[in-house]
């Protein structure tokens, strides 16, 4: 059983620091709206929106309880003064997983799904009900595009090569390496949702610009214009991109070039962000008005507007999403593009994808 003064270390880790005065409140909050709860469920709670001011959606239990000093990052480094209250690893040690997660299951505060609880304990992580919901929104939205493709023409090759001419090697010319930016761009121009991911200086912006000439060309040819937009999640990075598009669509024709868009917009303004709230213009009953969508620096794009921008993306349009993994951080907890590209490293493709490839780009 837990010791009976977490109530004072909750005040305690307040106190000094180690929490912020938000986390301590979210526990009275939660000890106003069910008086007899534990207080090893109110430490946790407040634990959970700790991690959330980190930058992590969730608690993860059992890493808490066998390494809390890595899961929460107490104590801080910086010193706190001559008395260090009682420190995670020695007020936690007592703290079976069974017997958390019990206390959990029982709390009317936490729920195991929908409902309308604060919690909500999934899979033995504790969530914030909100951040719950962002992520099966979000992982719901992109399961669904990933199971629609579009058709892409028998020439698709040829059509390839002529975009990619310049920027291929020799090798690569006569098809002994493999000119990834053809695939990317092949992959992509046939699935609703896709993620280019590389660094500094791979060609991302080279190959997203080639890619919606090839696919606006398509579209002309049947007698029809896609909406495009490209977005970026700062001001700064938006003014990036447009520079970066400028450079890629100088190798383009003309006529080409009058085609594509020539202005980013931030993903606030793109959605039309409402003043003082956490609500904006464009949303699941008035979607944007696109076809394709392409937004850069998509690591910095954090959890809630990650679940926003699908929330208002038309079914029918495509999301591109370009980034480093890597680089630039979401500011706000959630980062979307490093859960979705962590195992990138290991990538195997399905033999399906692989015929597939060869047969549309001509590499093997």
């Amino acid at each position: 059983m837990p010791s009976p003064d977490l109530s004072n270390l909750l005040e305690d880790w307040v106190a000094v620091g180690w929490l912020r005065p938000l986390d301590g409140a979210f526990a009275e909050f939660l000890k106003a709206q069910a008086p007899d709860t534990p207080e090893l469920v109110l430490l946790t709670a407040a634990l959970t929106s700790h991690q959330l001011g980190r930058g992590h959606i969730c608690l993860d239990l059992k890493a808490m309880l066998s390494d809390p000093e890595k899961t929460l990052s107490l104590p801080p480094e910086e010193p706190v003064g001559e008395q260090m209250p009682v420190q995670p690893p020695n007020a936690l040690a007592d703290i079976s997983l069974p017997s958390l997660v019990h206390h959990l299951e029982e709390s009317p505060l936490v729920a195991p799904g929908p409902g309308n609880t604060p919690l909500v304990l999934d899979s033995g992580l504790l969530y914030m009900r909100r951040y719950w919901q962002y992520t099966r929104r979000v992982a719901k939205n992109i399961l669904d595009r990933l199971t629609r493709e579009f058709p892409v023409p028998e020439n698709l090759p040829r059509r390839l090569d002529a975009l990619f001419e310049p920027f291929r090697s020799a090798g690569e010319k006569a098809k002994l390496e493999i000119h990834w930016q053809s695939v990317a761009a092949a992959i992509a121009a046939k699935n609703a949702f896709s993620v280019i991911s590389g660094g500094p200086g791979t060609g991302k912006t080279t190959t997203v610009i080639y890619l919606l000439a090839l696919l606006q060309q398509l579209a002309l040819e049947k007698g029809e214009k896609l909406r495009i937009r490209m977005a970026a999640p700062t001001g700064k990075a938006a003014a990036r991109l447009t520079e970066s598009m400028a450079h890629a669509m100088a190798a383009l024709p003309q006529n080409m070039r009058k085609t594509l868009p020539g202005e980013v917009a931030t993903l606030h303004r793109l959605l039309g962000s409402r003043p003082n709230t956490r609500h904006f213009a464009h949303h699941l009953q008035n979607p944007l008005h696109v076809d394709l969508l392409v937004v850069d620096e998509a690591s910095m794009i954090d959890l809630e507007i990650m679940a926003a921008l699908l929330d208002a993306l038309p079914d029918h349009a495509r999301l591109i999403l370009l980034g480093d993994k890597d680089q630039l951080a979401s500011v706000e907890a959630g980062s979307v593009l490093g859960d979705l590209c962590q195992y990138g490293n290991q990538a195997n493709y399905h033999k399906e994808t692989i015929l597939w490839i060869q047969q549309h780009t001509g590499y093997n």
